[in-house]
């Protein structure tokens, strides 16, 4: 008889591609600006992993005179500091930091919706 080749599948994780991006500091180079849903059509827009070398209060005071809303700068443990703005600000708040020259189109995420 022939000799014949058995090929045992091994097991196949399809979450490994997820966890290798979500653990390599390549997530640590984007900017995130992310919408939270508040109580009916009030929303807070959120910014974080910008780098800690820009003043986070300068820039936030320059966001809220160009957006005309509130914010504040929050000492998350986990994230660091989050700028958080009122209203769905996600688009202006992107164009902004691309034309101030704070961080390149390409290193920023835009999540929600």
């Amino acid at each position: 008889m022939s000799e014949v080749e058995v090929q045992i599948p091994s097991a196949f994780d399809p979450f490994a591609d997820a966890n290798a991006e979500d653990s390599g500091v390549a997530s640590k180079d984007y900017v995130h600006v992310r919408i939270q849903q508040r109580n009916g059509r009030k929303s807070l827009t959120t910014v974080q992993g910008l780098k800690k070398e820009f003043s986070y209060n300068k820039i936030l005071k320059d966001l809220k005179k160009e957006f005309c809303c509130n914010g504040t700068v929050v000492q998350d443990p986990e994230l660091g500091q989050v700028i958080q703005l009122q209203g769905d600000q996600r688009k202006n708040v992107s164009t902004f930091l691309v034309q101030a020259g704070i961080v390149k189109k390409d290193h920023i995420k835009i999540h929600g919706f």
